[in-house]
Order: C-alpha cells, then structure tokens, then sequence
C-alpha cells in the first residue's frame, strides 16, 4: 500500500553516502569530503521536500521488488571486470568506495525521481549497472569529484524525462550511462579539461591487464548468449577491424597507434552499445545498429584527432545518434519484410539457436583475429622505431603520431625521448623550428642525465643524439603499459630488438 514510510529506505542510502565520506580514502582530500557531504544534502533536501509534499496532498509512494537477469547479470559481469582489471592497475581498487557511494547516491537519485513523476518505483539492480558503466569509461579527479555525483544525476535524468513510444509503451530513447558520458565528454571537450577526469588513463590502463581481450571477449559471450546482441557486437567489431586493415594497407601505418581496435573501444562495443533497451530488435536492425557503431567510431576517431581532443572520446560520441536512430532503423527494417533478398537473409530456427549460430560466427571471427595477432598480440605500433621509419618514409600521420608518443614518453620521464622532442624542434625537419621549446626538452632531458641533451644545452649549435639508456628502454618498450622495472637487462634487450632498435640487437648474447 502506499506509504510515507518507505522515504526511510532512501534515507538509509543517504546516509549510506554520508559514512562512507569518514573512511580514510575520502578524509584525504577536504575538497572530496565535501564533494560526498554536498551530494547528501542534495538528497536530504530532495527527500525533505517531496515527503512534506506527499503530507500535505494526504498521499503516499510505495515501491516493489522486481530483479531482471538484464540488470543483475550485467552488473555481475561490470564487477568481474573491475576486479580484473584493478588487480592491475590498482586505481581501480582504490575507487571501490567512491564506487559503492555512487551506487548508493544512484538508488537514492531513481527512486525521488520516480516517486516524483508518479506512485511506484520498481526496485530492482537496475541502478547498478548504469553506475558501473559509467565508471568504466571515466571518472572525475578527487578534485572535482562533485561532478562524478551530478553525471550519475544526469544519467538517471535522462532516463527519466527523455522517452518516446515504442512498441506501444512509454521507453527510455538513450542507453542512461552514454547519455550521461556524452554530455560530459562534450563538455570537457569544448572546455578543453580532459584532465579534470581519469578519461585517458582508463582508455589505455585497460590493456594493463594480460588477455584482456579474451576476457572481454568472454565477457560478451555471456552478454551475447542471454541478450541476443551478437550481431550488433560483431558486426561493429568486423568494421572496425576490416576498416583499420584497409586504412594500413593503403598508408603503411596503423588507423589504431597500438591496436587494431583498442581495448576500450573493444569494452564499449560488448558492454554499451549493447543494451537490449535502446537498440534495435530485428536481427537487420541489430546488424545495422552494429555497423553505423562501427563507421562512426572509425570517423570520429579521426575527427578527433584532427581537431586535437582526445581520442578516447570515440566510442561514446556517436551513441546518442544511434539510439534516436533506432525507431528509423526498425521502420525502414520492417518495411523491407516483403522483399525476397531480405526475407531469405533469416532463420526458420527459433531466435534462440539462431543466436548461436551468430555467436559461432562471432567465435570464429575473434579466433582468426587473434591468431595473426591483432588482439593481445605484439601490434606494430608499439614498435617506435617503426614511427620513426615511417615519418622518414613520408607515411600519413606518421610524423604527428611519432610526435605525439614521444611526448608522451618524455612526461614518463624518459630521457631519450625528451631528446628526441628537442631534436625535432631545433632541426625542424619533422616540425617548425622552436628554439625555446627545444631548450625546455633539452633541459629535462639533461636533468635525466642524458649526456647528449647536456651537450645540447651547452651548445645549442649543434644537435646530439644518443641511444635510449636502460631506464628509457624500461619505458619505450611497456608495449600494453607493462612494468618492466624488474626485467633483466638481457630480456630487455632482445625485446628491444624485436621492437626494431638495432642497437639492441648487437647487446643480445647469441644463443648457445
């Protein structure tokens, strides 16, 4: 029966948000503290008012449990993941609380929601997964962790406010965690704040993690077996993947710096392009679905490196279309049902074991992939030498992207490559000269103890350059971010080899 007496389970969450800020993780950082402390005023406020409100009109709310395998199912499979990953990169771990807060903050944010559009709310996992997915893809710094709050907020909003008709009921049109990542993203990319967020150290810590594209992939077998969405993961899988070889083929270089299809590009097309909600149901619609996703993370990779935002917004950016696309995908579907080439493109079977034959294909597709070694495989872009070659010979892109991971490695701290940035600006065969510039790079570079930047500061004339020392071998050779601080100077070196530094080669004992 309705009742005013149910505010107590969203009371319990708030304060639930309201502990967890005195844990030792959170008291750290003040700005934090009040970030969690804003968060459950935010939410006694809101409980305050709507219960006063239900008072007044002399009415009340009530709730029932319903657990979808749709929710619960998925959010097993977000922890496994976290779980994974985190035992790699421990920054995972070290965001479990804010992650349970958020979790908690989510519950609190659906259910007045809800209960201030209408009598009931379903309880359920469905909170859950929306969180996780979320923070999967970015988080906010300690600093600016009030955002985090407000874009768990947006994400339930949008679920909320935004719906149409389908199917003769009233739906949500965006998948709630894209909705929420998109406004974001769009946001720091227009500000130019990235760094505000943990964006590009989620995108490329992900690879940390050993075989993490046969966990994905196993992960998405289970997602593709209960859901059906095996043809909307595959076919934005085969795009990308066939699009990337088309584009090295014709250039000589990779579309990808140091994938076929990057680790977190890989994530998004298993755990959020998929939901069942806000995608087509025909097996046409979802194969349709499936290749826009593809086509459209291939372009606005492009655009966005073209423009200079970070690229790792290319697997969020076009959701938002794609899920208004939907109820124009599934007419323009439905009205091809007459013709003869699409009605033969089907299974008498039921939907079930057609599945299966998708996920066959889907399984024979990610094994050719992983047998030439363009999933957890050495990939040629992790070869410097390779950029350095390529820029030589004239290939597209090759110079800027030898630029950019250089720059990348100097911030590591590597010496040579700091060198290597002075070089390029003092020479201008690659860049337009900048003397200044150069100085800086040269400067840290000796600061590292790299004699021939030294040599550079003291006369800037000239222009010395050196092979990488140990240490920036350590760096340049991490491939998926390894840790290779503890290998020995033997190993070290034959991977260098492998990796095309002919120095190296000349370092390596030959075999007994």
């Amino acid at each position: 029966m309705p009742s005013r007496h149910v505010f107590l389970v969203p009371l319990a969450l708030t304060l639930g948000v309201a502990a967890i800020s005195f844990i030792p993780r959170v008291q750290s950082n003040l700005t934090l503290t009040r970030s969690f402390w804003t968060a459950t005023a935010v939410l006694l406020v809101w409980q305050l008012a709507l219960f006063l409100r239900l008072r007044r009109e002399g009415v009340g709310r009530s709730f029932r449990v319903e657990l979808r395998l749709q929710h619960y199912l998925q959010a097993a499979l977000q922890v496994i993941l976290l779980g994974y990953w985190g035992w790699y990169w421990r920054p995972v771990y070290d965001m479990a609380w804010l992650m349970v807060a958020q979790v908690a903050f989510a519950y609190a944010v659906d259910m007045l929601l809800t209960w201030s559009r209408r009598d009931s709310y379903v309880l359920g996992f469905g909170p859950i997964p929306i969180t996780l997915s979320i923070n999967l893809f970015l988080w906010f710094r300690d600093d600016w962790f009030y955002l985090q709050f407000l874009m768990i907020a947006i994400g339930f909003l949008g679920k909320g406010l935004v719906r149409w008709q389908r199917e003769g009921r009233s739906m949500h049109i965006f998948n709630p965690s894209a909705f929420s990542l998109v406004f974001f993203s769009l946001v720091l990319i227009a500000t130019n704040t990235t760094d505000l967020t943990w964006g590009e150290d989620i995108a490329s810590t992900l690879a940390v993690a050993p075989r993490i594209y046969l966990v994905l992939f196993l992960i998405g077998l289970v997602v593709m077996y209960y859901f059906s969405i095996t043809l909307i993961a595959g076919f934005a899988a085969a795009v990308l993947f066939a699009s990337s070889a088309v584009y090295s083929t014709v250039t000589g270089v990779p579309y990808f710096i140091d994938s076929e299809i990057p680790a977190a590009v890989f994530l998004g097309l298993h755990l959020l392009v998929t939901d069942p909600s806000t995608s087509p149901r025909t097996p046409l619609g979802k194969s349709v679905f499936g290749i826009l996703y593809g086509l459209g993370v291939f372009g606005l990779y492009a655009l966005l490196e073209a423009v200079g935002a970070p690229t790792f917004y290319d697997k969020l950016l076009c959701m938002p279309l794609l899920n208004l696309a939907v109820r124009r995908i599934d007419a323009v579907v439905s009205s091809l049902g007459d013709v003869p080439a699409v009605t033969r493109w089907r299974f008498d079977w039921a939907s079930a074991r057609a599945n299966l034959a998708y996920m066959a294909v889907w399984i024979a597709l990610f094994g050719s992939m992983t047998a030439i070694g363009k999933t957890d495989g050495r990939h040629t872009g992790d070869s410097l030498p390779f950029w350095e070659q390529a820029c030589a010979d004239g290939r597209r892109n090759a110079c800027e992207r030898l630029l950019s991971i250089e720059a990348v490695y100097c911030g590591d701290n590597s010496a040579w490559a700091c060198n290597e940035l002075g070089v390029h600006y003092t020479d201008g065969a690659i860049e337009r000269p900048d003397p200044e510039l150069a100085l800086g790079y040269f400067s840290r570079a000796c600061e590292l103890r790299f004699q021939a930047a030294c040599v550079n500061v003291l006369d800037p004339g000239t222009v010395s350059r050196a092979d990488p020392k140990v240490l920036d071998l350590r760096l340049l050779l991490r491939e998926r971010k390894q840790n290779l601080m503890e290998m020995p100077e033997p190993e070290l070196y034959a991977r260098a080899c492998e990796h095309g530094w002919a120095f190296a080669c000349d370092l390596v004992s030959p075999s007994p």
